[in-house]
């Protein structure tokens, strides 16, 4: 898939770009992390705290910089998400993430991190766990996590997959929380794209919310020349039967394939997909696959 491969013994640092959290179970979830042979590493900055935030801005994104520049450091892993990420982009040395190439690691509000650093470095991420969801996670997530990180994961099978379209695709994999996506519209960060397979998931959000963030998407133009769209999971969201209609009126007019069901997300389980780098997503055999 193209990350580099982190094997046992391989140093995980721990950033808090968003929300406060518990430190218990923050502790469990690196516990976790260790009996996979990971070293973690986690920095005394991310107990900060101001309001529901884990420190302020500059305190947030210096703590994602100083970890990239750290030449002991072989992987960047979110504590948990929440709210804060997008408020720490400006704050971010773009330049130095993109000549510091390593994995960079979370998902839901951290969407926001993961999408930038594509755009603004050309580097790879990984929409996976944060530290906080490995205390409770089954283990199909864990064994996901390891050999995504181990760059062992070439394919995944979509096996509850519900074909809205139809067809056959090839492009960049990108995308993440929609939420958190929608919330990116207008700003410099807005991310792009065209060429890709676009993956979504959300929690939380009854349909027809849903629905006004992909309208709002599709009236600013974020959907031209996608290649594909592949859902992940809508935890806890009212009217979830709806949300197939929906994606199919959205996306009728891309001649584009479009499936859900995969198994990434606010789900039980949460596989790790490495993002910013080329899938093949096939409807007739529901899944995606890195070339």
């Amino acid at each position: 898939m193209g990350t580099t491969p982190l094997q046992s013994g391989g140093v995980l640092g721990v950033c808090a770009p968003s929300s406060r959290f518990d430190p218990e179970t923050l502790n469990r979830g690196i516990r976790v992390l260790e009996q996979l042979g990971l070293e973690v590493r986690v920095p005394e900055e991310i107990f900060q705290k101001k309001r529901y935030l884990a420190g302020d801005d500059k305190l947030r994104a210096g703590l994602i910089n100083r970890l990239f520049s750290d030449p002991d450091i072989d992987a960047i892993i979110c504590a948990r998400g929440g709210f804060g990420a997008m408020r720490v982009l400006d704050h971010l040395n773009w330049n130095l993430i993109r000549h510091h190439t390593k994995p960079f690691i979370g998902f839901s509000d951290c969407t926001a991190i993961l999408l930038s650093i594509i755009d603004q470095t050309g580097n790879k991420v990984i929409h996976g766990p944060n530290v906080v969801s490995f205390a409770d996670a089954p283990q199909k997530t864990i064994d996901s996590f390891y050999g995504t990180i181990q760059d062992s994961v070439d394919a995944i099978k979509v096996s509850a997959g519900q074909i809205i379209k139809p067809g056959k695709c090839t492009g960049v994999l990108k995308g993440g929380n929609i939420t958190t996506i929608s919330h990116l519209l207008g700003t410099r960060f807005q991310p792009d794209f065209k060429n890709c397979v676009l993956f979504m998931e959300d929690i939380g959000e009854p349909a027809y919310k849903i629905d006004r963030m992909l309208t709002q998407m599709k009236m600013a133009g974020l959907f031209v020349g996608i290649r594909g769209v592949i859902t992940g999971s809508f935890e806890n969201c009212n009217n979830r039967e709806y949300l197939e209609e929906i994606l199919s009126e959205i996306f009728d007019e891309y001649s584009v394939p479009v499936l859900s069901g995969l198994d990434a997300g606010h789900g039980k389980i949460n596989l790790s997909l490495c993002m910013g780098t080329d899938v093949e997503m096939d409807t007739v055999n529901s899944r995606i696959h890195w070339i």
